[in-house]
């Protein structure tokens, strides 16, 4: 017969951390207890001679345990869990037996422990162990949500099959889906969860999770008592998270959050610290839930006191910067308003890392270890003395530098940009900018970048820094679409953003393609029915691998076919090839500071006309050659993250020119259309093309044809233009600022002004036909072959905001102007996915010369959009803009109205 040692351990919830200890303290007090019982009433059933031999308490050699019950663990495994060795002395009952059943319950698998005595042979005692194994979970339902919320609250309770289902799972499931709720305002939420075995397989349950809403709970009302020096509205803007119901707010809901609610409180006595009111505290808060309007109405009773004001500030400790540098940082002085939150900004201000506050003064210079404290040292009337107490410390060095999470990006591309290094003092505003540099690279999630302190060792004035990185994918497959000149424009491109040229040979590196060197591979196609362009591109962000200097370059070949824009029939006889070739140089300078570039480009272009006749120019058959050289100055701090930066901004300025040709030809240009333009004599004699001999002397036209008189020269528009043209002439200068503000929280503003103008040094010759400006639409629209320059302007048709000739022919402006600002805020920023809504206004216009240029004759529109930004695809997005003028040419004048712009593959 078996004897009963310790009756089943109940499913106690071991998993609560304030309860964990006192679980297990009752579970062997329960188990002293009960083992009492059951051996003294065993023992009474038991006849005098089938007793077995059992002393309680005595101690007994362990020959075996047994592991009884249905379980699908290995046996061995259970019994090495609960820590019972073959020949161990053990007592019985003892601390041996309790503390197996304590390491079998923090396992958390099994619902009962049970343990028996089977024989007991001299000294040797035998054991089996009876397990009952917690079920395993087979599916999960739930019920009163929307299809698209269940499988994001699975996910985040991480309910997966074959998962052990206890009361702390159940628990936990249940608190966090009310919680979560609650934060959303559903105050009234309940949550059933129910489990049923699943009669199809062995010990698994299905999970039934009811939820119930309920109706939100908004915030009725918040009102204060005892202010007399600020209002209520004042104290309730101060509350920038909790705020009461009204029907004119759109960014913030009304609802109640308990750990921002609190946030909210102290808040408010900040408001009040800004006036000068010190001693500025809240007495009592209630919060009342008004069951019959289902909606919340808060109380904030608060005590003022009195104003104070700044007197004398003293500065002790400092040695390596005077007075009068500390108190200039400081700016507060003495007889202002005291204001404690301005104050404390100005010695550390936790808001920015990059404040000009003295903390970061100190840390920016190698004091990684001082601390600067603001104490008060007198109270007099309604004044306030202080002394900023400075422990300046010794001067802190990087010691080692590690970089981890780089799995495909070589360290070296990493290594390369940062600005902390072995050896240097230490330097917040240089940790701060590597931060931005690495974001900025495009391999990293920017939200992600963290660089942990190791090693802080004060008496050695040294730190190592990990900078700990989650890689992200980085190169993309490019589709691009959009509708423009009359027809859809279509893009399927690869980008490649860390490519490796130097593994090019290397069989190993190809996963698919050699990566990791930082450098980009771009192969593009793009085409619709009337035009195709194939194009490479290469470049290396650090030529040369010492400085950084970018190295770029391309090479391209286009065909656009004739096409008629109204009735969109494409003629393939009639064609425009274009073949480019385009080496740039960018160069990182160090003056004025290390946030500017200095770029230049080389490019050279050749145009082929086969009878393409348009209104551009006259000439149909021909060609046309397009040297010119580009130079730009730009300067960028934008935010880490590329996609959504919060601050900073970036300028740029750049001039295309060409050589000037009509300085150094010898052509006039004013009277090269008249019949009396063509005065140039032969230099030389020869024979004509008419077989006519031509001396040194005759006039000539065009053609190299002797003529009688200059006069008889008849000029051919066509070759007027082809002579024009054929090398062209021109100037180009582009001008662009952008801005990020944090506005408030997570929103923020993007200002935006552009500015372009094409321009020729020979007014006679005129401004070129290419290299125009077209505006309107989603700037997407890329396509033509004559060099254009697409604007995005939202709300109007792709480029109808463009110069039109006599003939209704869009000619392309030689000057325009935009401006613009744009409202973002962040739905995620994940790296998987970085979502961002967006509203918009704007203003631009474009112009045929510099004569009606008017830059207050804008074209306006107003709307909203969402942004979506996957590694794989780069930027998709939608704009919905409603253009508040009428097109150029209308006769109706009337409003343009709502214009929807699909965004596909858009730079940001």
């Amino acid at each position: 017969m078996r004897l009963l040692l310790v009756i089943k351990k109940e499913n106690v919830d071991l998993e609560k951390p304030v309860n964990k200890l006192n679980n297990f303290l009752v579970l062997q007090k329960r188990i002293q207890i009960v083992l009492t019982l059951a051996l003294l009433g065993s023992f009474s059933q038991i006849k005098a001679q089938d007793r077995l031999p059992f002393d309680q308490g005595k101690k007994y050699i362990l020959a075996k345990v047994s592991v009884v019950g249905k379980i699908s663990f290995n046996e061995q495994t259970v019994v090495t869990f609960s820590g019972l060795q073959k020949g161990q002395e053990i007592a019985v009952p003892g601390e041996e037996i309790s503390g197996a059943i304590k390491k079998l319950g923090k396992l958390g698998l099994f619902d009962e422990i049970s343990f028996y005595v089977n024989k007991i042979e001299n000294d040797s005692i035998y054991l089996d162990l009876n397990i009952v194994e917690l079920p395993k979970l087979n599916e999960v339902k739930m019920v009163g949500v929307k299809k698209s919320k269940i499988e994001g609250l699975i996910k985040d309770n991480n309910l997966t099959k074959n998962r052990i289902v206890n009361e702390n799972l159940i628990t936990t499931t249940k608190n966090y889906i009310e919680n979560k709720y609650k934060k959303d305002g559903f105050y009234n939420t309940k949550v059933v969860i129910t489990t049923t075995p699943d009669t199809t397989s062995g010990n698994q349950v299905n999970m039934l999770v009811r939820i119930d809403k309920g109706s939100k709970v908004k915030i009725k009302s918040i009102d204060f008592e005892g202010n007399t020096q600020l209002s209520d509205n004042k104290l309730r803007g101060a509350m920038k998270d909790t705020k009461q119901k009204n029907v004119f707010r759109v960014l913030k809901a009304s609802k109640m959050i308990p750990e921002k609610y609190k946030a909210d409180l102290e808040k408010v006595i900040d408001t009040y610290k800004e006036k000068g009111y010190r001693d500025a505290r809240i007495i009592y808060d209630s919060v009342s839930y008004l069951k019959d309007k289902n909606m919340l109405a808060i109380k904030i009773k608060v005590e003022e006191g009195n104003k104070y004001y700044f007197g004398n500030i003293k500065f002790l400790g400092n040695t390596v910067y005077p007075d009068q540098l500390l108190q200039r940082y400081l700016g507060i002085k003495k007889g202002e308003v005291y204001n404690g939150v301005l104050l404390q900004k100005r010695i550390a201000d936790n808001t920015k890392p990059d404040a000009d506050d003295i903390t970061n003064l100190y840390q920016n210079n190698g004091y990684l270890f001082s601390k600067i404290n603001s104490v008060e040292v007198k109270t007099e009337n309604d004044t306030i003395d202080f002394e900023i107490r400075v422990t300046e410390g010794p001067i802190a060095y990087f010691n080692k530098i590690y970089v981890t999470g780089n799995d495909k990006t070589n360290d070296h591309v990493i290594y390369r940009e940062l600005r902390t290094k072995p050896g240097e003092k230490y330097s917040k505003e240089q940790l701060v900018r590597t931060i931005r540099e690495i974001g900025q690279l495009g391999f990293f999630d920017p939200e992600s970048i963290k660089p942990e302190f190791r090693n802080v060792d004060a008496s050695a004035g040294t730190v190592d820094i990990e900078y700990q990185l989650v890689e992200k994918g980085s190169s993309q497959v490019e589709l691009q679409g959009g509708y423009g000149g009359g027809g859809f424009i279509g893009t399927l491109g690869l980008s490649f953003n860390n490519f490796s040229a130097r593994k090019l040979f290397d069989k190993e590196a190809y996963k698919p393609l050699p990566m990791g060197d930082g450098q980009k591979v771009s192969l593009r196609l793009q085409g619709s029915t009337y035009f195709q362009t194939y194009s490479v591109s290469f470049s290396e962000p650090w030529f040369g691998g010492k400085k950084p200097v970018q190295f770029s370059s391309s090479i391209s070949y286009s065909k656009q076919f004739l096409n008629n824009f109204v009735t969109r029939d494409v003629d393939k006889s009639k064609s425009f090839n274009i073949f480019t070739i385009q080496v740039g140089l960018a160069k990182r300078l160090t003056v004025p500071d290390d946030f500017f570039v200095l770029s230049q480009s080389i490019s050279y272009q050749h145009y082929d006309l086969n009878n393409y006749n348009t209104g551009l120019f006259t000439f149909g058959n021909g060609a046309s050659r397009n040297l010119a050289y580009t130079i730009g100055l730009s300067r960028s701090n934008k935010g880490i993250n590329p996609i959504f930066p919060t601050y900073g901004s970036e300028f740029s300025i750049s001039a295309k020119l060409t050589p000037p040709y009509s300085l150094l030809n010898g052509v006039d240009y004013g009277s090269l259309g008249d019949k009396q333009e063509y005065k140039a004599k032969a230099t030389s004699s020869y024979e004509d093309n008419n077989g006519v001999v031509v001396n040194s002397g005759d006039y000539i036209d065009t053609n190299g044809n002797k003529v009688s008189t200059f006069q008889e020269a008849a000029a051919d528009p066509a070759k007027v233009d082809q002579k024009k043209y054929n090398w062209l002439e021109y100037y180009k200068v582009k001008f662009k600022a952008d801005w990020y503000t944090k506005v408030y929280g997570k929103l923020v503003l993007r200002t935006l002004t552009e500015f372009g103008f094409l321009g020729a040094y020979n007014q006679e010759r005129g401004v070129v036909p290419f290299e125009r400006f077209y505006l309107g639409g989603d700037g997407m629209a890329n396509f033509s072959m004559d060099g254009r320059e697409t604007i995005q302007l939202r709300g109007y048709p792709n480029n109808s905001l463009t110069p039109i000739n006599t003939n209704g022919e869009q000619i392309g402006a030689t000057i325009y102007n935009k401006f613009s600002m744009e409202l973002r805020y962040p739905i995620t920023l994940k790296p998987s996915a970085s979502i961002y809504a967006l509203t918009f206004v704007e203003a631009g216009s474009s112009y045929p010369d510099f004569k009606s240029y008017n830059p207050f004759d804008l074209n306006r529109s107003a709307g909203a959009g969402l942004r979506v930004f996957m590694p794989a695809f780069g930027l998709l997005g939608i704009d919905f803009g409603y253009g508040f003028d009428a097109l150029p040419g209308s006769v109706t004048n009337k409003a343009n109205g709502w214009e929807t712009h699909f965004i596909i593959g858009q730079q940001f």
